[in-house]
């Protein structure tokens, strides 16, 4: 008589069935979990690679205690049916270390973005420290109205007007404990800190961006369509998305992105003015393309 067996959870399988989801988008569900719990190791950071090995990223030396309540953003890129299996396997795993080096290159170079608590590319997952705080665009005009307007019914105009009205009397920077310019030169220098490491974050905007709500730092987040990159127009061209972004999303931005270009000018040092010119061009091409259509 036949045994029925079933083959036994990973590791991160057991987590992903016990975190919440945050969000779903096309390419990749978000959620918060908690590590200790799942057999993951006493650290908590480790890769496990396409042939199956577990290698340490980097050394944390928080005590156990701190782990077990410490919470993680977990990123499954999960299987994709219109892809074949064997290729959707492994553009994931490509994906998955292509976005956790780019995380590492930042971090040694003093980049502020998320910490890596644990990357398992065979599985889809990457894990990342978990930010306390609040994206960008929400803590600028426009960008939370923006996203509020999306939840509207014909019957709300006159409560949004009223919300509005009381937003416009409260800063949200204020409870960060920084001013507007500061929100921008800290932009623009960990923006220019990222280009020298020759990182192209591919997604630029103020959604990907966030402030930490203890310490009032600036981190960039996102890197899922970041590269390694020394070309100066890939430069240019990131820094082209974001001041589109800022212009979609928040009004009167042009002020604002000056101040982002100022500390990036700062930072960059003798680097600038080749990438300034760069982005001149990248302006004008993007200026003849919004007439042609």
């Amino acid at each position: 008589m036949a045994s029925s067996s079933t083959t036994p959870l990973t590791p991160t399988q057991v987590l992903l069935k016990s975190a919440t989801i945050v969000s779903q988008g096309a390419e990749a569900k978000v959620y918060k979990a908690y590590l200790r719990h799942h057999g993951l190791g006493k650290t908590a950071i480790s890769t496990r690679t396409g042939t199956g090995d577990v290698s340490d990223v980097q050394n944390n030396e928080s005590s156990g205690s701190e782990l077990d309540v410490a919470p993680v953003l977990i990123k499954y890129r999960f299987p994709k049916q219109y892809r074949h299996p064997s290729l959707d396997g492994s553009l994931t795993r490509a994906r998955v270390a292509g976005e956790a080096r780019a995380l590492l290159r930042c971090l040694r170079s003093g980049v502020q973005v998320p910490g890596i608590r644990f990357v398992d590319a065979t599985e889809g997952v990457l894990g990342i420290e978990w930010i306390d705080g609040k994206s960008v665009r929400m803590l600028l005009p426009g960008g939370a109205e923006a996203e509020d307007d999306e939840g509207v019914g014909p019957g709300d105009d006159e409560q949004v007007d009223e919300a509005e009205d009381e937003a416009d009397e409260v800063d949200p920077l204020v409870e960060f404990g920084v001013s507007r310019d500061q929100l921008m030169s800290m932009i623009g220098t960990e923006i220019a800190k990222m280009h020298q490491a020759d990182i192209i974050h591919g997604d630029l905007t103020t959604s990907n961006m966030m402030l930490r709500r203890e310490t009032g730092d600036l981190a960039l987040i996102d890197f899922g369509l970041a590269y390694h990159s020394t070309l100066t127009e890939d430069k240019a061209v990131d820094l082209y998305v974001l001041e589109r972004a800022f212009g979609s999303t928040h009004p009167d931005s042009e002020p604002m992105f000056s101040s982002v270009l100022e500390a990036y000018q700062k930072y960059m040092g003798k680097d600038w003015n080749v990438v300034k010119k760069r982005l001149e061009d990248v302006r004008l091409r993007g200026r003849k393309r919004s007439m042609v259509g």
